[in-house]
Formats: C-alpha cells, sequence, structure tokens
C-alpha cells in the first residue's frame, strides 16, 4: 500500500531524479500572472454526461474554481455530436439520466437524441454551469509541471493552469473511418454517421453503408425509403432484440411529476432488469440462450425469405459483441431497394467499392457507420505526466488506470469513463456518478489534509488490472468473437466485468491508502533533498 511520502519511502533517488530533470527553467521566463494565464483549482474536459456530471457535482459541494473546457459551441458531448437519423439511446430515458436530475417529462421509453440533448442543457442551466464552460477550446495539450505541481493546459482559446485535470471527453468522442485501400480517391460524397452531412440530400442515391453497429441499425430504416438504392456491406451479422419502444402516457408523466417517489421506483425496477443481464455476460454465460431464442425468434417473424435470414444469422456467441435492439432494422433490410453484401471489401475507387469475390458496387454516397477510437483514441497522445511521458505512451502495452479514473505517473488526473468502466448491459450514466462520488473523496480528502498531489501507486493499479483480466477471461465477451471492445491483443480493456453495483461499492470512498500524497511543503523538501 502506498503512503504519504518522505524522504524515505517510496521516492528513491532514481524516482527524484527523473521528476527533478523538468523542474529547470531560465530565469528569465515570465510567470503565468505575467503571460496572462488563468489559474483555475480544477479543469475538467467535456460537456457530456461525464463532464457535466462533474461540474454539477462541484457547484453542490461548494466548489466555484473550475472551468469546462469544452470545443464545440454547444452542451451534449455524443448526443450533440451525433444527429444521424433515428439517433436514439438503447437504455430507457428514465435510467439513462442522472439520479439527481431525474426527469419526469421523457416523452418515450427510449430517449431520442434531440431530448437527450435538450436535457442536459437543461441540467447545466439548472445547476448554474454555464458560466464555467469555455467555448470552442478544445484542449490541444496538458502537460504536468512538476515544479509548480499543477497542470499546464493550451486549448484553441488560450492557454490555463489547473491544480486538477479531469477527463471527461468520454469513449465515442472521436469517429473512426475504416482502413480500406482507396478510400481518400473517393469522388461521391462520404462521412461518418456521428459526422452526418445534413445539407446532402440522399434521395434517390445508391448508397453504400459499411458497418452494421448501433449507429447503422438506427438510421439504415430512416434512409431506406428515400434512397435509390442501399448496399449494406455487413461482415458479422449482430444479435438483435426487439426495443419496444414506446411513447409514454400522459397520465405517467403527471404521476412522475406529482410523486417522484414512483419515478424513481420505476427507475429502480428498469435499473434490476437491466442488471440481471450481467448474470449470463459474466458469470454463467449459459443463461444468455433464453435471450438467443428470442432473437432469433425476432429475425424469423420480421424475415421471412431465408437466404436473407441466413445472412443475417449470428454464428458467435450472443453477448460476445454489443446486442442492440431495434424492431425497424429487419424490415427496411427485406425491402427491395436494399442489399447485403456479405463478401470483403478490397478496395474502393472513385465511384465504387470493389469486393473480395471481384464484384464491383457503383455508388454515390458512402456513409460509414464503423464506430469510434475507443482503444486507439488521439487525447491521449496530448496529455503529459511526468518527465514529459503521454499517456499514451504509458498506454502502450494496453490502457489501464486504478478504478478506470487514476493513472500512475499522471498527478492530480481523473479519468472518467476510463478503461474498463464501460458497459455491454446497463446505463453508463450509473458508472459516471460512482466515479463523481470517488472523485469528490478525493477532493475533499485532498483539502482536509492540505495535500498538494496525489498519485495512484503503480502497483496498486497493476494489481487492479491483473484481476480485471482473470475475471474477463470467463466472461461473453472473450469468448472468440472480435469486437471493439479488445484491444490489438485481444484484452478487454473496455467493459466492467461484473455487477455496476459491485464497481459502486468499490468507489463509495476515496481509498488513499493506495495512493502517494504529497503536501506542499513536504514535497518541496522531497525536492530539494538529493540523497
Amino acid at each position: 500500500m502506498a503512503q504519504i511520502a518522505t524522504r524515505s519511502g517510496y521516492q528513491h533517488k532514481a524516482y527524484r531524479q527523473r521528476r527533478m530533470s523538468q523542474m529547470s527553467r531560465p530565469a528569465t521566463m515570465l510567470s503565468d500572472a505575467e503571460m496572462g494565464v488563468q489559474h483555475v483549482h480544477i479543469a475538467i474536459v467535456g460537456t457530456g454526461f461525464s463532464g457535466l456530471g462533474m461540474a454539477i457535482k462541484l457547484k453542490q459541494q461548494g466548489y466555484n474554481d473550475f472551468v469546462v473546457l469544452e470545443r464545440a459551441a454547444d452542451i451534449g458531448g455524443t448526443w450533440r455530436d451525433n444527429t444521424y437519423p433515428g439517433c436514439a439511446c438503447d437504455i430507457p430515458s428514465h435510467l439513462y439520466s442522472f439520479s439527481f436530475a431525474l426527469n419526469p417529462h421523457w416523452s418515450r421509453m427510449y430517449p431520442q437524441q434531440r431530448e437527450i440533448q435538450s436535457y442536459l442543457r437543461h441540467c447545466a442551466r439548472r445547476f448554474g454551469i454555464i458560466p464555467h464552460i469555455r467555448w470552442r477550446s478544445e484542449l490541444l495539450d496538458a502537460t504536468w509541471n512538476e515544479e509548480e505541481q499543477h497542470w499546464h493546459l493550451t486549448t484553441a482559446r488560450g492557454q490555463f493552469t489547473a491544480t486538477l485535470l479531469i477527463l471527461g471527453n468520454g469513449p465515442l468522442s472521436e469517429p473512426s473511418l475504416p482502413h480500406i485501400p482507396g478510400i481518400e480517391r473517393f469522388k461521391g460524397t462520404l462521412f461518418h454517421s456521428a459526422q452526418w452531412n445534413h445539407d446532402y440530400d440522399l434521395t434517390g442515391k445508391r448508397v453504400a453503408a459499411i458497418g452494421t453497429g448501433a449507429s447503422a441499425i438506427q438510421f439504415v430504416p430512416q434512409i431506406q425509403p428515400y434512397v435509390a438504392q442501399l448496399k449494406l456491406f455487413m461482415r458479422t451479422p449482430p444479435w438483435i432484440m426487439p426495443r419496444m419502444d414506446h411513447p409514454l402516457p400522459q397520465w405517467q408523466r403527471t404521476l412522475f411529476h406529482l410523486v417522484p417517489l414512483t419515478q424513481r421506483l420505476f427507475r429502480t425496477r428498469i435499473y434490476l432488469e437491466h442488471e440481471i443481464t450481467a448474470l449470463g455476460m459474466v458469470y454463467r454465460t449459459d443463461m444468455l440462450e433464453k435471450g438467443s431464442y428470442i432473437a432469433m425468434r425476432h429475425l424469423q417473424r420480421q424475415i421471412t425469405d431465408p437466404t436473407l435470414r441466413a445472412k443475417l444469422t449470428p454464428h458467435y456467441a450472443m453477448g460476445c459483441k454489443r446486442i442492440l435492439v431495434s424492431d425497424d432494422f429487419y424490415p427496411a433490410l427485406a425491402q427491395p431497394n436494399v442489399d447485403i453484401v456479405t463478401e470483403q471489401i478490397c478496395e474502393i475507387r472513385e465511384h465504387s467499392i470493389v469486393t473480395a469475390d471481384g464484384e464491383e458496387h457503383e455508388i454515390d454516397t458512402l456513409i460509414c457507420g464503423t464506430g469510434f477510437r475507443v482503444t486507439q483514441a488521439q487525447i491521449p497522445q496530448h496529455i503529459h505526466g511526468h518527465s514529459g511521458q503521454s499517456l499514451a505512451d504509458a498506454w502502450q502495452n494496453g490502457i489501464s488506470a486504478y478504478l478506470g479514473t487514476t493513472v500512475a505517473g499522471f498527478p492530480n488526473l481523473f479519468l472518467l469513463i476510463g478503461p474498463n468502466t464501460g458497459l455491454g448491459h446497463n446505463s453508463m450514466v450509473y458508472m459516471i456518478e460512482s466515479q463523481l462520488t470517488y472523485i469528490m473523496g478525493c477532493l475533499s480528502y485532498m483539502q482536509q489534509r492540505r495535500l498538494r498531489s496525489i498519485e495512484v501507486d503503480a502497483d496498486m493499479q497493476n494489481i487492479f488490472n491483473a484481476e480485471l483480466q482473470r475475471r474477463m477471461q470467463k466472461t461473453v465477451w472473450t469468448s472468440g468473437c472480435k469486437s471493439w471492445y479488445l484491444d490489438a491483443v485481444g484484452n478487454n480493456t473496455t467493459l466492467w466485468p461484473g455487477f455496476t453495483f459491485e464497481f459502486r461499492h468499490r468507489t463509495r470512498h476515496f481509498d488513499a491508502q493506495n495512493y502517494h500524497r504529497f503536501p506542499q511543503r513536504q514535497r518541496a523538501t522531497i525536492q530539494q533533498s538529493g540523497d
């Protein structure tokens, strides 16, 4: 266990020398104040559920010295950027929302993009977060300064220094285009589903869609009636369950507004129903057989053509990839203007796609529903801790963090929805709120003990992640299929291998014994000592 650092403690000579190497600077260098650099106690990145939730918790606890750095000009994160036709959440609305800001006015069982973003805007106004947001201030670089014991931040609209840095940018913030030979030569219209081109009219066009993930199964049914031809390039058919979405009746919304307890009970029931799914995914994969039966019945009812049904039948364990929900995807694929292409794409030409069987598919438009950079995101390259090491360098053998929240070598840095905090069965907002509690506990601990910096012990981080990967071997996610959950060497560094209430239990208190803690004066003493 890590303890408060002392001269004879964990901070041995080599460790000190490595840190002291970045402390020297020219005597003529201007101070931050002289350069007009604003200093804040806490800097948060992003205004999605993570960043906004963190800002709200700070305000509720009386913290006001913070800024929220937002790369865009509006709130919402993923729910601002993804505006493709049919964009909606696959978790029920009453669960996919903050527990401290229940919304009795959701219009549907599953919330649509516009309604979710409207909810986030409302939360920002209600809790007084708007004045703290710095718009169009994309984080370009963050570097920890050992001498000053704070972060130096470069944004698109200026510089800041911050004692603590909290990354709430989320794992679904960087769209990923497929690495297909010739894609840069395509002369038609090309865009990613997360960057939908609303100025482009798809009516009467020959459209190709690559990918059959959560985004594609939502936008395909929406564009199918208008395009002349839709070719859906699919290598692996997904498991799809009935969505069963429906408008929420007015009487129910009125009841939730007048008697909030009824909404909390409704929310709890939904949570428990989803949490049961973890039994099959993590502990008893044989329990997923019932879900497989429901999904196959769903496919058989909606697709009567045996040839098409065979193309759409999954051949891997249910849950190994993300389980999707839809009531209109299969019917759209059965329409005469839709063609399912299962052959591998070999090349993209100026106006066509060539598959492994040699067929050339003429197209006008290419839409990539190919997901996001989750395990290969770019922002870690711009976060630098001790000795200038980037977060990407620290993760070159696989991304990891302690409780998905802190990383050894990066003092006063906190991640929201970090490694192994994702879910395949329940609401991410529940996990985010668990992390918020943990971080607030850390801030309180630092304030009470007048700590200048805090850093998770590397051994504790390694022990924690070794435990996660051992547990992961028994889950459905490592049963043999290829998914975005897995990194280049096959480790699942994305999902939490257990019940969400276990994660909440482990983050309910800040476990300071697993951290190195540095009071300001003691740190200075350590830095000046040479032994």
